[in-house]
């Protein structure tokens, strides 16, 4: 046999050769899609719509400690804080309603029940009956003198005298239209028979004339008939009543029939397939909202004429780029919230937003007559949005203080969501939480002398909770743990419930008292399944955009042994929403899954782009009119961040995404080819003229008014510059971005003759994905799209 000699240097070679072709498969991770995508449960039990007892003795909130098939009523009692509690059938059936009007002391509270009225005494521990009308009674309310109850039943407002025991009906408001007496109109011809009757019996004609002036003399001396309101075609909402129950104010809406669009559903229990309603697209909103306030002593309406607001027939900016079309200058369509009174009921304002998104008013209603005057406008040549600042009917976070003389709201006016108070008598306006930072959710104190609120005041990535006097100083921080502290005051406000999570710990219930001190644990809920693995904390970071913005991101940096050079941008969703923080994510299978890339040795980047909520008003709206533009260019500057500092193959770069990320995605795989490899588009918005009016038309107007921001934001329309490999998964009954968007996409792709691209479709989602089996194929696919495309394996 012929002797083979092998020297040490070939040997070297070989070993060499043969581990450099071992594929990039072999590196390895405790995770699998399979495990990250199976049912929630398997990462634990945590808790959830944390409340509590009206006592302030026990904290309730929905858990699941004998693994049933949904969550229950959990509590725990202060007595006894080691001790989780299921509470019993019985036990819940007699609960308390969390919701009611307290009296001034805070010593009885009404609710109600069944559409019956109770009065519960917290210091007694007594539940009352005080009314059963045998119709639903809402929004009972203690009035000024608190003997007396305001409540509404079928939009009217009523008086409930406690001492008494009698009830006064305030209004009469009553739906359609008042029907009159008409005399019967006859035909000609019958017309004729009957006045040559009358022309030859006089007897006859006598009666009728007789009649005539009977029906006159009684009509002349009846008693007044009491004022009536009648609604038309139009729904009574928003009914609010004056504490001193002399003024009721209420909505008039007008809604007409809209294009609603129908998504067929092919996997209906039936076996046909069955058509499921949806929204319109944008642009079709007919919604008419007045405000009428009725005057209990003068027993009429008033309708409030916003005519007269500051600035009400301005034009927007954008105007100026349709220089053919002729622009009138004329009164714009507002919606109206209801009238909030002040306590002593002598006074009231009114929220008012403009219907194109672009001014928000709070006006003084002049109680005489129905007059406006103007307080405080707010004017963004973008649209009006923010914490605190609401939308609809409701003016969000406003009210009076218990002077009667300062109201309070939020506005974005320095370009922060801040905390405000006015004197309606001279005008005179102060901000009390000054600073380049946001305040969320203000309450007042049960004393009214302070302020619990949350601010990001500490930098935009976490959440504290202050209190802070009412008319603005100093503020007491009450929370001390890093990440997202959401803290419910018992209603004694000597304790707080904070639901807390950090970056890599889901959310979990603590408990300390109201002031310094340490938060003890209550609940942990982790599985050992899930606390097995070490879950990364994203590092957060800062980089340059090219417009000089400095972009706030997380970034995922794998091991220098696994790192294989390539890099996944991913792009959370929109309507308002950030990500780069330190608490546990609403994206929370996505973290698992980019714990699982950066396992394979990718380097993944979750960007808060231009639109993100956190930042303040310039970052809200850097999107304006061109969806597509700024927050593309943030994902772009990105990866040329990711090239430079952490040495990323520039062919190397995929993207992914769902909703407004499946669009982010599409627009970076049509607009910049030489940055984006692959994409992966989940239930992406396509053509935002198909998109819903409510958030469309905030960013990019309307389609018939501003077709130049809705060309330029919509990914149909570059589908041509398609070059890198592109996933489109979408749910076929999807009733938020309707499937309709990648089929027509699709076609578009077809005739372009793009062929690197597929589809995965999803019979039975919706929007948000709900089987595990479709979270796992669907995130199987982009697993696989990014190995094939980045790593050629």
């Amino acid at each position: 046999m012929k002797k083979f000699t092998l020297h040490f240097s070939n040997l070297a070679i070989l070993l060499f050769i043969a581990f450099s072709s071992i594929p990039l498969q072999a590196q390895q991770s405790d995770l699998s899609v399979e495990k990250i995508m199976q049912d929630p449960k398997w990462m634990g039990t945590f808790p959830s719509g944390i409340h509590w007892g009206i006592e302030s003795e026990n904290i309730y909130f929905q858990y699941n400690l004998e693994n049933d098939p949904d969550d229950s009523l959990y509590k725990i009692n202060l007595s006894n804080q080691s001790k989780i509690i299921k509470v019993s059938t019985e036990e819940k059936e007699n609960m308390i309603p969390r919701y009611g009007d307290y009296n001034d002391k805070k010593t009885e509270m009404l609710f109600t029940e069944n559409g019956k009225l109770f009065l519960y005494n917290i210091r007694k521990a007594s539940k009352k009956e005080l009314i059963d009308l045998g119709e639903r009674i809402i929004d009972p309310q203690f009035m000024t003198d608190e003997s007396k109850i305001s409540f509404i039943l079928n939009d009217n407002a009523f008086i409930y005298d406690l001492d008494k025991g009698s009830i006064i009906k305030l209004t009469n408001i009553n739906k359609g239209t008042k029907r009159e007496e008409k005399e019967e109109k006859l035909s000609d011809k019958n017309q004729w028979i009957q006045d040559e009757n009358l022309d030859l019996l006089e007897v006859v004609n006598q009666r009728k004339e007789k009649s005539k002036a009977s029906k006159a003399y009684r009509e002349s001396t009846a008693p007044q008939e009491d004022y009536a309101f009648y609604a038309g075609d139009k729904q009574i909402s928003g009914i609010s009543i004056s504490p001193n129950g002399k003024y009721v104010s209420f909505n008039l809406i007008k809604r007409e029939r809209s294009d609603n669009t129908e998504v067929p559903n092919y996997v209906d229990q039936s076996g046909y397939t069955k058509e499921l309603p949806a929204r319109s697209k944008v642009g079709d909103d007919k919604t008419e909202v007045e405000l009428a306030l009725y005057d209990i002593a003068k027993d009429t309406v008033f309708m409030v004429d916003t005519a007269t607001l500051e600035g009400i027939k301005d034009l927007p900016d954008y105007v100026k780029d349709y220089p053919d079309k002729e622009w009138k200058e004329e009164v714009r369509e507002v919606i109206t919230s209801p009238a909030y009174f002040s306590e002593n009921g002598k006074k009231a304002i009114v929220s008012i937003r403009s219907k194109d998104n672009k001014d928000r008013w709070i006006a003084k209603l002049n109680l005489e007559d129905g007059s406006l005057t103007t307080l405080d406008r707010q004017r963004d040549e973008a649209w009006i949005a923010g914490p605190g600042l609401g939308w609809s009917f409701g003016g969000g976070t406003i009210g009076w203080l218990p002077d009667n003389k300062h109201i309070y709201f939020q506005s974005e006016a320095t370009g922060y969501s801040h905390l405000y108070v006015l004197n309606v008598d001279n005008g005179n306006k102060k901000d009390l939480t000054p600073g380049e930072y946001e305040v969320f959710d203000p309450e007042l104190s049960n004393n009214k002398k302070y302020w619990y609120l949350t601010t990001s005041e500490e930098g935009p990535d976490v959440r504290h909770f202050y209190k802070m006097p009412v008319m603005g100083g100093k503020m007491e921080k009450l929370t001390n743990m890093t990440g997202n502290n959401q803290v419910y005051l018992s209603p004694d406000e000597k304790y707080m419930a904070i639901y807390y999570s950090y970056s890599n710990k889901p959310w979990e219930l603590y408990l300390k008292k109201t002031g310094r001190g340490e938060a003890k644990q209550l609940t942990n809920g982790q599985s050992e399944a899930f606390a097995s693995y070490n879950w990364r904390v994203p590092e957060l970071i800062k980089f340059e955009a090219k417009d000089g913005a400095m972009v706030p991101a997380r970034l995922y940096t794998p091991s220098k042994e696994t790192k294989n050079d390539a890099a996944v941008v991913f792009v959370h969703g929109a309507g308002y929403l950030q990500n780069v923080h330190q608490w546990w994510s609403s994206y929370f299978r996505e973290y698992m899954f980019h714990n699982l890339l950066t396992d394979l040795g990718y380097t993944v980047i979750d960007i808060d782009y231009r639109g993100s909520a956190g930042y303040g008003r310039d970052w809200r709206t850097g999107i304006y009119r061109h969806m597509g533009g700024k927050d593309l260019s943030d994902q772009v500057d990105g990866v040329k961040y990711l090239i430079e500092k952490h040495g990323i193959n520039p062919d190397k770069i995929g993207i992914y995404g769902g909703s407004y990320g499946g669009f982010i995605t599409l627009m970076a795989m049509f607009t910049e080819p030489d940055t984006f490899a692959a994409g992966a588009a989940l239930r992406s918005v396509t053509d935002w003229s198909h998109y819903n009016h409510g958030y469309t038309s905030n960013i990019l107007n309307e389609p018939a008014n501003d077709p130049i921001a809705y060309r330029r934001s919509s990914p149909i329309y570059f589908a041509e510059g398609l070059e890198g490999d592109l996933l489109i998964a979408h749910g076929m009954v999807d009733v938020n971005v309707h499937f309709q968007d990648v089929v027509r996409l699709s076609q578009r792709l077809i005739e372009l003759g793009k062929h690197n691209w597929e589809m995965a479709i999803y019979p039975v989602e919706d929007h948000g994905f709900v089987e595990p089996s479709s979270w796992t194929d669907e995130y199987s696919r982009i697993l696989k799209l990014f190995n094939k495309s980045l790593l050629n394996k």
